[in-house]
């Protein structure tokens, strides 16, 4: 780290020596040494730039990363055309007194707000206002000092606006350099909407959490309301302890089911569509292309709940209830001096064992789809391979979770006394949605369905649907 003595020469009334009267290409200046200033630093000196810091105390602005030069404001902006603003909105000033020194140089605002609309213009408009003869570029803010120093940036993709050309394409080649992608977001009257990403939480997730959140509050009272309420109230039973986890353990995989047939439907809308239009250049409706980009989200869901079953269905047998009733029953039949005789025709020991079994491999499953949904493991799969498992073991496993509880209720549905107050049990009202899908699926799989819809997913029109193609963008332009 040097100082501004340390370089060497005499320094003017403005702080600017003479050999620092023209920017150095790969010299690059940041402004701000706080967390994302010094990350950014460092990533930028291990990229190959040289990197120097503006700051109001050179000789005492703390510890910044090996390699770097420190100067003050005015000596740093002059000896790079790029600079880096690292600072908050409120620290702004000193800019203003700088724009003689910041003339043509090509600024990037890296700031965030910690709330939206606070201010009545984006904090990048403001910064083009106080220093107007500056490039300002809104860029990089989406990049936390974290990332920058610890994660890889290999494939993140960066927003880029602002009205220059020429500034942005130098601050993409930064980035590209960096391993970044960038997307031009246009012109700075984008600032604000790139300054708002930051300030979003989850977006992608909103959707489904909403779908898993009521999902569980409505199954959630269905099933208290069977097994607790209806005890209490027709029978003089508390059974409250069962709340939570018997109640529980049917509600988890009851949710899971019906979220991972969530992830499977949209495509089969989808197709469906594509059918019906007779091609594939339509646009799909707002709610369905929502549905379907939140698809990943779904089926991460739906195998956090058959994960909180699998765990769940393992502490069963330890608890107080489970193995009162058992031992309850051991003391009975000693008592009667008489057993439980074994099920010769074996139809419970194999409805029980298919049970478990399918139960196993359809998690098992699950797991697959999930570790495959993983950026760093999806990445190491071909397109064939991801749509395989995606695709093709993604319907076994929903046919398999299926049947697994079809055999779970095989034969109970049959009986008067499941059904309390009328209302079925909550494992057939979840098969209602995946036995839809199934059905769905495999009416798409009929080789004149399929081979029509391979055609039109090639390129294949019918006729007159370019023509109408056509109308409807001209009629939306």
């Amino acid at each position: 780290m040097m100082t501004d003595a340390a370089k060497g020469g005499e320094i003017g009334m403005d702080g600017v020596t003479p050999a620092e009267a023209s920017p150095e290409p790969d010299l690059l200046c940041i402004y701000g040494t706080g967390d994302l200033g010094r990350s950014l630093g460092q990533r930028l000196l291990q990229t190959g730039y040289r990197v120097v810091y503006g700051s109001r105390r050179p000789r005492s602005c703390g510890p910044l990363p090996r390699g770097a030069q420190v100067l003050s404001h005015a000596a740093a902006a002059q000896s790079a055309g790029l600079v880096f603003i690292c600072v908050h909105r409120e620290h702004y000033n000193f800019l203003e007194n700088l724009a003689p020194h910041l003339q043509g140089k090509v600024l990037v605002d890296l700031s965030n707000n910690l709330k939206k609309d606070i201010y009545p213009e984006a904090n990048a408009e403001y910064l083009q206002r106080l220093v107007p003869g500056a490039a300002v570029v809104k860029g990089l803010n989406t990049l936390s000092a974290w990332a920058l120093l610890n994660g890889p940036l290999a494939g993140r993709q960066v927003y880029l606006c602002g009205d220059g050309a020429g500034a942005k394409q130098a601050v993409a080649e930064v980035a590209t350099r960096l391993g970044l992608g960038v997307l031009d977001r246009g012109s700075l009257s984008a600032a604000r909407e790139l300054e708002d990403f930051p300030l979003q939480l989850f977006p992608e997730w909103r959707l489904p959490l909403r779908l898993a959140v009521g999902l569980t509050a409505f199954f959630f009272f269905y099933l208290l309301v069977r097994d607790v309420v209806y005890a209490y109230v027709e029978e003089g039973r508390d059974l409250s302890y069962r709340i939570t986890v018997s109640l529980a353990n049917k509600l988890f995989p009851t949710v899971s089911l019906i979220l991972l047939a969530l992830c499977y439907l949209p495509g089969i809308l989808a197709a469906i569509l594509q059918l019906y239009r007779g091609t594939k250049y339509r646009r799909f409706p707002d709610w369905l292309d929502r549905w379907m980009l939140c698809r990943k989200q779904l089926g991460l869901l739906a195998l956090g709940f058959a994960f909180l079953h699998v765990v769940y269905s393992l502490i069963i047998p330890i608890r107080y209830s489970a193995k009162h009733r058992l031992i309850s029953r051991v003391v009975d039949e000693l008592k009667d001096n008489k057993s439980t005789p074994f099920d010769f025709d074996n139809t419970r020991a194999w409805g029980t064992d298919s049970f478990y079994m399918l139960g196993i491999l359809g998690f098992f499953l699950f797991i697959l789809l999930g570790l495959t949904s993983l950026p760093s493991v999806g990445g190491m799969l071909s397109w064939r391979e991801f749509t395989f498992i995606q695709s093709k073991l993604g319907y076994l496993t929903l046919l398999i979770c299926t049947s697994h509880g079809y055999v779970y209720g095989w034969n109970k549905f049959l009986r008067p006394s499941v059904y309390k107050w009328w209302t079925p049990p909550a494992y057939m009202l979840c098969l209602v949605v995946p036995s839809v899908v199934l059905v769905l699926k495999l009416l798409l799989l009929l080789p004149c369905v399929d081979h029509r819809l391979t055609r039109i997913r090639q390129g294949w029109e019918r006729t007159g649907t370019r023509a109408e193609k056509d109308e409807n963008i001209a009629t939306h332009f």
